[in-house]
């Protein structure tokens, strides 16, 4: 008992006398800016993928893109999201000569990685909405790309919602790993709490708790999606 009161006097000292919470909101903060744009990344890559993939493909040009994307979608689905960081961060951006901000790259990174996640999520979406709605679009004069953004993708989304928001649940914990190119995220935040302590039981069970905390509050959002968008087709 006296030891975890210990502990917690330490941990209190750091936190709020010493302005530890300060470290904690801002990797908060990148956490949240880095999943939500990666996210956002991913669903712009993913759908563009998608359609590409449903697309007929009697031009050669859309075969061409279609392996294009295969192989994208192989890449990033078939190698771990820290192994990407490390090669876009450390190898790929000194191959380009190219010298840009850690958390600029963990967004691309995360949002090249959701993309290849999206357009399979999206594609199954598209191909779960009648094809007569397709159709329909083409009888009344719209081309194929107006047709799919207009009446077909808007349908899908609602269809594939709550994968969506498992996707942007993943992100939120995978963003967990982009200390390995220095990104002060709110792992790494409450790491360093505990590194400047050496106490790190309190430091990493709030941490959990802040994820939990956060994965909770998307749930809640995506029912309340999910619940209004119902409400709107009864009143269809």
């Amino acid at each position: 008992m006296g030891s975890l009161s210990s502990a917690w006097n330490v941990f209190y000292e750091q936190m709020i006398t010493k302005g530890g919470y300060k470290t904690a909101l801002q990797g908060l903060f990148t956490t949240i800016e880095i999943a939500v744009l990666g996210l956002v990344i991913g669903i712009i890559l993913g759908t563009l993928i998608a359609l590409v993939k449903v697309m007929p493909k009697n031009n050669p040009a859309v075969k061409i893109g279609s392996v294009i994307c295969d192989v994208y979608v192989g890449f990033f689905r078939g190698t771990p999201m820290v192994v990407q960081l490390l090669l876009g961060y450390f190898v790929l951006l000194p191959m380009l000569g190219v010298s840009s901000d850690a958390v600029v790259v963990a967004i691309i990174i995360f949002g090249l990685n959701s993309g290849a996640y999206v357009s399979e999520i999206m594609r199954a979406g598209i191909q779960s909405v009648d094809p007569g709605q397709l159709e329909a679009g083409r009888a009344v004069g719209l081309p194929f790309w107006p047709a799919m953004l207009k009446i077909v993708i808007p349908q899908s989304i609602k269809n594939i919602l709550p994968t969506l928001g498992n996707e942007f649940i993943v992100l939120i914990k995978e963003t967990s790993v982009v200390s390995f190119i220095a990104v002060v995220d709110l792992t790494k935040a409450f790491k360093s709490i505990g590194d400047a302590t050496y106490e790190y039981i309190l430091p990493y069970v709030m941490l959990a708790l802040v994820y939990l905390i956060l994965v909770l509050f998307v749930t809640y959002l995506i029912k309340l999606m999910e619940r209004r968008l119902r409400r709107n087709e009864r009143t269809v």
